[in-house]
């Protein structure tokens, strides 16, 4: 298979001969997708933020001059962008435009600082940056300086400000090291002709983490995104009249597309951004907006759950709620004011959203287990259920490598066409992280019941070589 870079790791034909005939690769890039989207859904609401609201039509405009003032400014296909941006329209507009104009964005956590940003952009050799120019106190702008001081090949700083504000730094300025700073803002241009892309190549990268505390390029293409975005989707049974709350960072798994920002405006639905996941703020938009389905990690839960019991909320609306990244079943709180015994997180839901609990089991490497609507309550309470599909192949096993039987724990392997096959441009680790016959060692404990269904426990299984707190966490990014 090809693939746009060098250092990436491609699934065997064999693979991808099976992947296309199932109908699991279609061949369509996201860009060209969301294309699909905007002719289909155009005036209906694609994203909100606050009071803004914007169509598929205006999305897909904005992106398509945001797409033309990149390649004015000189990025090229196949180039690399590290994008950190809070939970804004401008970071779906980012992340598309940059897509379309070929050059690959690097989803970076807006918590990452100077060490961890510097990382990517050489291991990615970025040549640009958007993000931005402050936020909460930290100077982007200036860890952007001194990156750029140090690494040549980062020429482009690209700075987000909120809307009615001015950027510190002019329209376009640059530094002694030869690094251009402009606002996002003034992307904008006439498109031109639209570029040919391939969806075999890398639509973008996912940050993940190994058990050594390194940051990993993980290659997700367009093939095996839009393979994840549908399968989830109808795992959920998703459609327009979806209304989703992102309040976990747009740049993790769970929130990005499972089904998440990508999957519900898969099926012109509607996206509501949320810049924290602080439990008023998000509660008021699942009741203003009629939000049915949202995301959230185990801790988040708890201080919704906080929240839900001093207030009156109505959440009839909200048909799903996936928690994922930590097992709420296992996730105790301390006793209640009467005094009662801890309880498991699944329990304190309580029948107004324990009835909508999905949990979901997400790697940035493209692992993803989870419970189905339909379910018995047991099996949603208590396990993180099944792949999307029966070509995602997973397997238990002991430290002997063999496969231990139902109900002993065991390390998860995972593979499949979400799944990827190696990291960017790590062939070291990935002779640890990745069996001869393709397996990815996610490093994470788990058991599977009689019904076949996963349980992932607390524990970690350090991969052969690795040595510590192996493994990865299960939603790098995760509260």
């Amino acid at each position: 298979m090809p693939s746009l870079l060098a250092g990436c790791t491609p699934w065997p034909e064999e693979f991808v001969d099976r992947y296309w005939a199932a109908g699991h690769w279609r061949g369509n890039t996201l860009d060209d997708l969301l294309r699909g989207w905007a002719h289909q859904y155009g005036p209906r609401t694609a994203l909100v933020h606050g009071a803004d609201r914007v169509t598929y039509a205006q999305l897909n405009r904005r992106v398509d001059r945001m797409s033309a003032a990149l390649r004015m400014r000189g990025l090229r296909p196949g180039q690399r962008a590290v994008v950190q941006l809070p939970n804004v329209p401008d970071v779906v507009v980012t992340v598309f435009a940059l897509m379309r104009a070929g050059v690959i964005p690097v989803l970076c956590p807006l918590t990452h600082r100077g060490p961890e940003v510097a990382h990517l952009v050489r291991v990615a050799q970025a040549v640009a940056y958007v993000g931005p120019a402050t936020h909460r106190g930290f100077d982007h702008t200036a860890m952007c300086a001194g990156i750029a001081a140090r690494r040549p090949f980062l020429r482009r700083v690209f700075t987000w400000e909120p809307p009615g504000t001015t950027s510190p730094y002019g329209g376009l300025t640059t530094d002694p090291a030869g690094c251009q700073y402009s606002p996002l803002s003034l992307l904008d241009e006439a498109p031109g002709p639209a570029l040919t892309l391939d969806a075999r190549q890398v639509a973008f990268f996912l940050v993940g983490e190994d058990g050594e505390g390194t940051l990993r390029l993980v290659p997700r293409t367009h093939n095996d995104y839009d393979c994840q975005l549908r399968a989830a989707a109808a795992s959920v049974a998703l459609t327009q009249d979806d209304v989703y709350l992102a309040a976990l960072p747009a740049d993790s798994p769970l929130a990005l597309g499972c089904p998440g920002i990508m999957g519900t405006l898969s099926v012109g639905g509607t996206v509501v951004l949320a810049e924290s996941a602080e439990p008023a703020a998000c509660l008021d938009s699942l009741v203003r907006e009629r939000v049915t389905l949202t995301s959230v990690t185990a801790s988040v839960a708890r201080l919704w759950l906080g929240q839900l019991g001093a207030r009156e909320a109505d959440l009839s609306a909200l048909r799903i709620i996936q928690v994922g990244g930590e097992r709420p079943t296992a996730e105790h709180v301390p006793a209640d004011a009467a005094g009662s015994s801890e309880r498991p997180l699944a329990d304190r839901l309580g029948p107004q959203l324990r009835r909508r609990l999905q949990q979901v089991f997400v790697m940035a490497e493209g692992p993803l287990t989870l419970t189905r609507p339909g379910d018995p309550d047991e099996t949603v309470r208590t396990t993180q259920g099944r792949p999307l599909s029966a070509d995602d192949e997973i397997r238990v096993v002991g430290a002997d490598g063999q496969e231990v039987p139902a109900g002993e724990p065991g390390e998860l392997l995972a593979r499949g066409p979400s799944t990827v096959r190696g990291y960017y441009r790590a062939p070291g680790h990935d002779e640890r992280r990745f069996t001869p016959d393709g397996y990815f060692r996610t490093g994470v404990l788990a058991r599977r019941t009689a019904a076949g269904d996963l349980v992932v426990t607390h524990g970690r299984a350090g991969p052969p070589g690795v040595t510590g707190r192996g493994g990865a966490h299960p939603f790098p990014g995760g509260s």
